[in-house]
C-alpha cells in the first residue's frame, strides 16, 4: 500500500546538538511493507519513504504511532537512530490517509493485513506526478476522462472544454484555491462547491448560468471566497443572501440580465472592483451608498430617470407584522426558518433600510434621486457615452418625519 504525501523526518538528536527540523515536509511515497523472518515468525511492519531525489527510499520500522497537534507523528526506528516521522495532513488526501493508518496499525501489531503490501522496491518517477498544483486544460481533447485529477492541486483551469455541469471530481480536490471554469456550457451549480474550504476565486465567466444559489451564498465560501467572476451568464438576479459572501473583493457581473442588485449589497464591506456593465438595472438599491470601492463600471445599463412623485406605502396604525418585523430588526434579535415560517424569514431578509438607519416592510414611502458614483467608489468607468458618472438610486423612509427631513436628498 502507498500514500503520496509530504513528509518531514525529524531526529529526537538535534535539540542536544543545538539544531532545530527544517520544519517543511517533502513530497515524499510512502510504503507500507511487512518482513517476517525465522527468528520473529510474526510480521514486521516497515514504512519505505521515496523522494524524487531518493526513488530507492530509505526503510523505517514502525515502532508506535499517535496523534499530535493535529498531525499524525509516527514513531519510527531506523538503523542508525531513533526517528520521528510527520505526515503532514494538508498535503495528503483524507479518504487515503485514513486508511493507510489503519493499515499501519494493523501491521504494527502484528495482525494481517487484509489489502496488499509493498515490496522493497524503487518507486517510479511518474508516481510523484500526483503532487502538481496547477493544471491548465483549454481544450476537450485534453480533458481527462480515465483518471482523476491530482489530489495536491491549487489551481485548476478547464475552459473550453464543453462542460455542461460541474465535474464532480473536483469536488474532491481539497485544496483548490482558484477554480476556473470559463467559457463552458455549465447551467446549474452544486452546492458542494461550498465544501471547498480554502476556494478563493472562482471563475464562470461565459457559461449558461441563471441564478446563484442560496445554498454557495450560506456555505464557507463566506469564509474563503475573495474573487468572483459571473461574466457573461444568464443571471437575472442575485439572491439577497449572496450579501453574506463578505469577504468578497473583486466581483464581476458584465453581460448578464440582472435587473437588480441585491438590496444589502452594502453588507459587502470588503468589496473593492465592482463591474456589472451591460444589465438591465433600471436603479441601485438604497445600501448601495454603503460600498466602498476603488473601481466600478456601470456602462451600459438601463437607468431610469428618477420619478419626481414619490410612492407612499404608509400603514397607520402599523400592523402586527410590521411591528413586529421592525422590533425584531431593530433589536437584532435572531431568527431561521426553525422558529419562525420560511416565507416570514424572506419577509426580514428582504427588508427596507430607512435612511434614519430604521427598517420597515410593507409601510414606507418610495423615493428615487441620482446619486454621483464617485461618492462610493474611487474610479468610475462613464455611464452612459454622454460622459455622465449619475445613476439613479431609490430610497426608503419608514415613516412621513424622517421623508420630510430628508426631502433635500430627493430634489
Amino acid at each position: 500500500m502507498k500514500l503520496q504525501c509530504e513528509v518531514e523526518v525529524i531526529s529526537r538528536h538535534l535539540p542536544a546538538l543545538g539544531l532545530r527540523n527544517r520544519g517543511k515536509g517533502v513530497r515524499a511515497v510512502l510504503s507500507l511493507c511487512q518482513q517476517t523472518s525465522r527468528s520473529q515468525p510474526s510480521a514486521r511492519a516497515f514504512l519505505l519513504i521515496s523522494t524524487l531525489k531518493d526513488k530507492r527510499g530509505t526503510r523505517y520500522e514502525v515502532n508506535a504511532i499517535e496523534f499530535v497537534m493535529g498531525r499524525t507523528s509516527m514513531y519510527a526506528l531506523s538503523p542508525v537512530e531513533f526517528i520521528i516521522l510527520q505526515l503532514l495532513f494538508i498535503q495528503a488526501n483524507s479518504s487515503s490517509l485514513k486508511g493507510f493508518l489503519s493499515a499501519v496499525r494493523l501491521a504494527h501489531r502484528g495482525c494481517k493485513v487484509d489489502i496488499p503490501v509493498s515490496t522493497l522496491t524503487p518507486v517510479k518517477t511518474s508516481e510523484f506526478e500526483n503532487f502538481k498544483t496547477k493544471m491548465v486544460i483549454t481544450s476537450k481533447k485534453d480533458y481527462p476522462l480515465s483518471k482523476n485529477f491530482p489530489y495536491s492541486l491549487e489551481h485548476l483551469q478547464t475552459s473550453y472544454c464543453g462542460l455542461v455541469r460541474v465535474d464532480m471530481r473536483m469536488l474532491c480536490l481539497k485544496n483548490l484555491r482558484k477554480l476556473d471554469l470559463s467559457h463552458n456550457h455549465i447551467k446549474k451549480l452544486p452546492a458542494t462547491i461550498g465544501d471547498l474550504i480554502h476556494l478563493q476565486e472562482l471563475n464562470l465567466n461565459d457559461n449558461h448560468l441563471e441564478s446563484f444559489s442560496v445554498a454557495l451564498c450560506q456555505s464557507t465560501l463566506q469564509k474563503s471566497l475573495r474573487t468572483l467572476d459571473l461574466s457573461k451568464n444568464k443571471i437575472k438576479a442575485l439572491p439577497v443572501q449572496f450579501c453574506q459572501l463578505q469577504e468578497l473583493t473583486n466581483l464581476k457581473l458584465d453581460d448578464n440580465e440582472l435587473i437588480q442588485f441585491p438590496c444589502k449589497i452594502g453588507q459587502l464591506v470588503n468589496l473593492r472592483f465592482l463591474s456589472a456593465a451591460r444589465n438591465k438595472l433600471p436603479f441601485l438599491p438604497s445600501e448601495f451608498r454603503n460600498l466602498s470601492l476603488e473601481y466600478l463600471d456601470l456602462f451600459g445599463n438601463t437607468f431610469e430617470q428618477p420619478k419626481i412623485l414619490p410612492v407612499i406605502k404608509l400603514q397607520a396604525p402599523l400592523t402586527l407584522l410590521e411591528s413586529s418585523a421592525r422590533t425584531i430588526l431593530y433589536n437584532r434579535i435572531p431568527y431561521g426558518s426553525h422558529i419562525i415560517p420560511f416565507h416570514l424569514c424572506q419577509d426580514l431578509d428582504t427588508a427596507k433600510t430607512c435612511v434614519c438607519g430604521r427598517f420597515c416592510l410593507n409601510s414606507f414611502i418610495q423615493g428615487t434621486t441620482t446619486m454621483n458614483l464617485h461618492s462610493v467608489a474611487h474610479t468610475v468607468v462613464l455611464v452612459d457615452n454622454m460622459g455622465g458618472t449619475e445613476a439613479p438610486i431609490v430610497s426608503y423612509f419608514c415613516s412621513l418625519g424622517c421623508y420630510v427631513n430628508s426631502s433635500d436628498m430627493l430634489k
